[in-house]
């Protein structure tokens, strides 16, 4: 549902979507693409932890001044 909204907001239709997904085959091969989108994955967690860390110790310093 998330990407949905973001291809709506991006004004990506299905040839559009079809179209770039055929241009990743073109460059990167059928071989590398779960390799990429692994290697994404990865960094979105990454990033998710260390805002989640960040979140808690900013509310944990906020509840110290209390």
């Amino acid at each position: 549902m998330e990407m949905l909204s973001i291809f709506a907001i991006l004004g990506l239709g299905g040839p559009e979507i079809a179209l770039i997904v055929f241009a990743l085959l073109l460059l990167f091969g059928a071989k590398k693409i779960p390799e990429l989108a692994k290697g994404l994955g990865k960094g979105i967690r990454e990033f998710k932890d260390a805002t989640s860390d960040v979140k808690k110790e900013i509310d944990r310093s906020l509840d110290e001044t209390k």
